[in-house]
């Protein structure tokens, strides 16, 4: 042992800040990682995780941190990707069926994780701004590791339109609903920035506009130049070119890059059903990108954060579960929803990420006093923990709702 040891070691100082070495070890430790997690019956995406992990600063540090920061742009082109697949599930005839339960749901769901992490951290002698501002950042979902696992299981059925809906929305909402806390917190809280209720009010509304624009004319515009091509090459090119794009003028404006990348896949599926097509054609690229966007993110998480964060965290993290589960629950209720839509909808909410870590960083900049090193710790032991569990959680949703269609050895397709 203690020979491999000192091989791990050498190996790492040599190579542990070579891009290229952290790219192999990455991809390689995320396919090893996959097939393990199969076949302890976890989706893929855990496994990516879990290997990220073990090859990042915290672990073996076979992958060195400045090596993660030079991958940086390996996430936005994943979560662009993921954003338009998300926007090409929504067709005009699928939205006139869903609204109205959709947009219940993804309100309810928002509004009981905020209440109930608010109020279980205000119980516990955590002041009240301070509450606020992590049941608003709690509000967050990630939609990148629950599209992973329907993608990976090919999900099909109502349970799974209704959580692709709700994950597409749910962002946009929660980025509203923080704006409006950060508001009031900011003018009332010693050391917090100056400005107006109205100017920060304002900014999440802009930035969700700004985006909209942004993603519809990036979507018209790919429309205009594939609607007649049949090379599937060329297809890809233009297709990842205009998540580069867009992507890339987002983040340069302030803007969502996932609001918009979303609402140009919005675009291309309601501009002409030929354009489904798109959607099929980049399915190939999706898992190397996806296997280096979960590993790489791995490598970001530290598993002693977890023993760190005491009572104060774990109130957080049951509450937020507690909230996602519950309102999901009472919003399909309330809609009539599908039976399997209001028993299984809220495991595949659980998972939380990037702009969960925006938010931080925003009230980290407008409310430094209040927002301490516990308040940022509690939002990223959540982050370590809902990045682990959540995906099994959805992929058991999934398999319980009998909507997934890829079946591994020793699985069963269960319906409810």
């Amino acid at each position: 042992m203690a020979a491999i040891i000192d091989i791990l070691t050498q190996v790492r100082g040599y190579f542990h800040q070579n891009l290229f070495f952290g790219i192999g070890v990455l991809l390689l430790a995320s396919f090893f990682g996959g097939k393990l997690a199969n076949r302890l019956k976890f989706p893929a995406i855990t496994g990516y995780i879990l290997a990220g992990m073990a090859m990042g600063p915290y672990m073996l540090a076979l992958v060195h941190s400045d090596v993660a920061l030079q991958l940086a742009p390996i996430p936005h082109i994943a979560l662009g990707l993921i954003a338009l697949t998300i926007g090409g599930k929504f067709s005009f005839r699928l939205l006139r069926r869903l609204g109205k339960e959709i947009a219940c749901i993804t309100i309810l769901q928002l509004l009981f994780t905020f209440a109930a992490v608010s109020i279980a951290l205000f119980l516990m002698k955590m002041p009240l701004p301070t509450a606020l501002l992590l049941g608003a950042i709690a509000s967050a979902t990630a939609p990148a590791a629950t599209v992973a696992v329907l993608s990976e299981y090919r999900a099909r059925g109502p349970l799974t339109k209704s959580l692709m809906a709700v994950v597409a929305l749910d962002d946009a909402g929660s980025i509203v609903l923080f704006g409006i806390i950060l508001a009031v917190c900011s003018n009332n809280l010693p050391g917090g920035t100056a400005l107006s209720p109205l100017a920060v009010a304002v900014r999440p509304f802009i930035e969700i506009g700004g985006a909209i624009v942004l993603g519809i004319t990036v979507g018209f515009f790919v429309h205009l130049i594939v609607r007649n091509r049949r090379n599937r090459n060329e297809i890809i090119v233009i297709v990842l070119g205009a998540i580069f794009f867009c992507s890339g003028v987002a983040i340069s404006l302030h803007l969502s890059p996932l609001i918009a990348n979303m609402l140009a896949g919005f675009v291309l599926i309601n501009s002409s059903a030929k354009n489904v097509r798109i959607f099929g054609i980049l399915e190939p690229v999706q898992p190397p990108i996806y296997a280096a966007f979960f590993a790489l993110a791995g490598t970001e998480l530290n598993i002693r954060i977890l023993g760190a964060i005491g009572i104060l965290g774990t109130a957080y993290i049951l509450a937020r579960a507690l909230g996602k589960v519950g309102g999901a629950w009472l919003g399909a209720v309330a809609t009539g929803a599908s039976p399997v839509t209001r028993k299984y909808l809220g495991l595949g909410l659980l998972p939380q990420a990037g702009v969960a870590i925006g938010l931080v960083l925003l009230a980290q900049e407008q409310a430094a006093t209040i927002f301490s090193t516990v308040a940022v710790n509690i939002v990223l032991a959540s982050i370590v923990f809902n990045e682990i569990v959540g995906p099994p959680l959805t992929r058991y949703a999934i398999f319980k709702a009998g909507e997934a269609h890829v079946q591994r050895p020793g699985e069963k397709n269960v319906s409810s």
